[in-house]
């Protein structure tokens, strides 16, 4: 077989692999657009609403190394159907949830297959292109996972203004179903791993103060964001007076503005990792402190949400890269550590903006978030001066 035609047949696998990669995280994110709706059919109150977000991340944060590790033996295209297939049940489970416990078991199902998925979904797409086409095929990869976080929640919260909650987990049920007979169909057999490091050797990685280091900033990075940012649409609802269709077109806009964040993210950290998260840490950190004080002006709303918008997404490309330069000798775990760091820490500032909100009012959590920003930025100055003992290659700042 040629490259060529090698080519051919191998790109709609990839393909069908970001587009599940879609529905997967789209399952993690799209929740932030429901609270406000979810809380009230519930019973419950928004705050208490946003530990569903906490729940998923901590699940996420803590199950991801070692359950990567372990199902990285499988073969990729069970491991990834039946991944698909657990989404379905726990979004059709969600979809009809009649109280809150029920709620909170349908988005742990989903939370402990995620990082299995992300962390193994671009080794196995350079397996069917091949090495010489490594960078492509994790770019197209990449795109689906991006585009969940940047489109999946305004997606979902136009969805639910349109016909309800329940419907924006319904689809995503149907799409993990479509997604996982298409893949069960497309994606040819690739074995597993047949022998690898036990993961608590792999995790010796974590000696090394720069890549724990690392790890911790981006666990900063993600609180501070989340502690704003999961209660965005209850801010725009509430204290901005927006309705719901309206929300979900300013979020679908913090998206698309998000797409620019992303390119400048990637040409921006591979000069200098740790310079580009203190780059987008101040202005997001500004544009939080900004939100309430300008929400009733539109043109100053759009300029303060056009800036948080390009700075978070940025700031989700730049700390997975960061990482794995900084893990350059295990990068993959390097990805699946990041994944984690990331993930606890938006369950911790889904609690942040909770507590805040509780204890000072809504109008307060632009405040906290921006607070915990200043401390990423802080240890960001502080990995500048450390330097590595040799467990891995540091990252160029550490030089």
């Amino acid at each position: 077989m040629t490259d060529s035609s090698r080519g051919e047949r191998s790109i709609l696998p990839i393909i069908l692999l970001s587009a599940a990669g879609f529905t997967v995280l789209t399952t993690e994110f799209v929740i932030v657009g429901l609270l406000p709706a979810m809380a009230r059919d519930l019973g419950v109150s928004v705050s208490r609403a946003g530990l569903l977000v906490t729940l998923f991340a901590f699940t996420v944060a803590v199950v991801g190394p070692p359950l990567t590790a372990s199902f990285s033996r499988f073969e990729r295209k069970r491991l990834f159907v039946t991944t698909l297939l657990l989404f379905a049940l726990s979004n059709l489970l969600a979809a009809t949830a009649p109280n809150f416990g029920i709620m909170a078991f349908a988005r742990f199902i989903p939370a402990v297959m995620l990082p299995v998925f992300w962390a193994l979904a671009s080794e196995t797409a350079v397996a069917i292109t091949g090495p010489e086409r490594a960078g492509k095929a994790i770019s197209m990869v990449s795109f689906g996972i991006v585009a969940a976080t940047i489109f999946g929640i305004p997606i979902g919260t136009l969805v639910a203004d349109a016909f309800g909650w329940r419907i924006a987990f319904a689809s995503l049920a149907v799409l993990s179903l479509i997604k996982a007979a298409l893949l069960f169909f497309v994606l040819p057999v690739i074995e597993g791993k047949k022998e690898s490091a036990p993961v608590t050797s792999q995790l010796g990685i974590l000696r090394d103060p720069i890549v724990s280091g690392h790890v911790l900033l981006s666990l900063l990075v993600f609180a501070g964001m989340f502690t704003a940012y999961t209660y965005l649409a209850d801010i725009l609802e509430r204290l901005g007076g927006f309705d719901g269709t309206t929300v979900g077109w300013i979020l679908m806009g913090f998206g698309g503005v998000g797409m620019i964040g992303n390119w400048l993210g990637g040409r921006l950290v591979d000069r200098s990792p740790l310079g580009a998260s203190i780059a987008f840490s101040a202005p997001i950190a500004l544009a939080m402190i900004l939100l309430v004080p300008v929400v009733k002006s539109y043109a100053m709303l759009a300029l303060v949400l056009a800036v948080w918008g390009i700075a978070q997404a940025a700031l989700f490309t730049v700390s997975h890269v960061r990482v794995m330069k900084s893990a350059s000798a295990n990068a993959a775990l390097g990805a699946s550590l990041n994944i984690s760091g990331a993930n606890m820490g938006i369950g911790l500032g889904a609690i942040i903006g909770g507590r805040v909100i509780d204890g000072f009012g809504l109008q307060h959590v632009g405040w906290a978030a921006a607070g915990v920003i200043g401390l990423s930025i802080a240890a960001a100055f502080v990995l500048m001066t450390t330097r590595s003992p040799g467990v891995v290659a540091p990252c160029p700042e550490a030089e």
